[in-house]
């Protein structure tokens, strides 16, 4: 058995952080929590605190944290609190613990993510938006410290799974023709124009297979959370964007697949629940209990696949195409698309409306080289100003 280790948790509040914490409490010989952060879910917070007592809780504002110290307090809990952005680098990097949790939704959890990479820990990567943004300082933060990096999303965690365990410095070098990165489809596959045009926050946010936050569940739905994988699978797997292609599969029991130079293709299965990788993430290169029902092939019965439709669903090629254009341009894409998609769960933009922000603001940006951590920052805060002012515009 292996000895115990220290678990930070990184949006611990969303839809990862808690199936994590439901893989934790089925090993408590194995793992302990040392953090939990939320942004402003301190009711949440509180409650996996009592459950899990971690030793230190993360808040983003002061308010919020005198609250969670008076709740904990009240409750006889010795939980320490911290509040703001830099206390989330803080327990990414501390010197104690093992294994970071990355999970924070979009560019905010750019920087905790990469403090954990820099502090040399297993990072368990859910936050796609790290590399997205900042694909090349990541993976030169990774190589430097000798952190490990294993990916958690179900379909770059079934990559790696099918990949040989040295992968890097090229696909072709070690017989591999191609990744198969599988999407559901969304909720909308095969809609039209004018049904996608009157779409609502709500019917978007209802995915078919998969339980996630609203942001994703929209991502989702415009299959930009696809493409935002193509453009995370590239740095992940050392691929280029014509080495991956997106299959559509309904059912969501193949997570992904790799396709090798002898006429072999890899899969992994299972049923769409995402305690199944966070337990492999936590436990590789051994496998634990995840908790998850066993797959009944004869239940699921049959399997489609079928071409992406990136004519109703541009947000697939933008994201291909930024990645080619390489330098700043995902990043620009990524801030665009979190601002559009804001707008219209806020419902101040129509749903097809998002890819059309995001064009628009490719097209208007200045693409840049990826030289510093600052140059990204700088032209995601950019490509915000310009998604607003699109935005603002078209809904005069």
């Amino acid at each position: 058995m292996s000895s115990q280790q220290w678990v930070t948790v990184l949006g611990s509040t969303g839809s990862i952080g808690t199936s994590t914490l439901d893989v934790i409490a089925l090993h408590p010989e194995r793992y302990s929590v040392y953090a939990l952060t939320a942004h402003r879910s301190r009711d949440v917070l509180l409650a996996q605190c009592l459950r899990h007592r971690p030793q230190i809780a993360v808040l983003n504002s002061a308010e919020d944290g005198q609250w969670l110290r008076h709740e904990l307090a009240s409750a006889g809990l010795n939980t320490w609190v911290e509040t703001g952005v830099e206390a989330h680098n803080t327990v990414a990097s501390a010197s104690c613990v093992d294994i970071v949790m990355a999970a924070i939704v979009g560019a905010a959890g750019l920087l905790p993510a990469l403090a954990a990479a820099q502090s040399g820990k297993r990072v368990l990567l859910a936050n796609k938006e790290a590399l997205v943004m900042s694909g090349a300082l990541f993976m030169q933060a990774v190589e430097q410290s000798g952190a490990t990096l294993l990916p958690i999303d179900s379909e770059h965690n079934a990559m790696f799974q099918c990949l040989p365990l040295q992968h890097r410095g090229g696909l072709a070098e070690h017989g591999i023709e191609q990744l198969l990165l599988t999407a559901s489809g969304g909720p909308f596959r095969g809609w039209g124009p004018d049904a996608l045009a009157n779409v609502t926050p709500a019917q978007a946010c209802a995915h078919p297979n998969w339980s996630m936050g609203r942001k994703i569940s929209v991502d989702s739905a415009t299959l930009m959370n696809k493409g935002l994988e193509l453009i995370e699978a590239c740095w992940l797997f050392d691929a280029t964007p014509q080495q991956i292609c997106v299959v559509v599969h309904p059912q969501s029991v193949i997570h992904s697949m790799v396709a090798y130079h002898d006429g072999s293709v890899l899969a992994q299965l299972g049923n769409p629940d995402m305690r199944t990788p966070i337990a492999y993430g936590l436990a590789w290169p051994e496998r634990i209990d995840a908790g998850v029902k066993p797959l009944d092939l004869f239940q699921v019965a049959r399997l489609d696949f079928e071409s992406p439709d990136e004519q109703h669903f541009p947000c697939l090629r933008l994201a291909r195409e930024a990645m080619q254009a390489g330098g700043t341009a995902p990043a620009i894409l990524n801030a665009a698309n979190e601002v559009a998609v804001q707008a219209f769960l806020e419902e101040g933009l129509g749903f097809i409306s998002i890819g059309d922000i995001v064009a628009s603001v490719l097209d208007q940006a200045t693409i840049g080289n990826v030289d510093s951590l600052e140059t990204v920052l700088d032209a995601d805060r950019h490509a915000r100003q310009l998604a607003q002012q699109y935005i603002t515009q078209r809904c005069r």
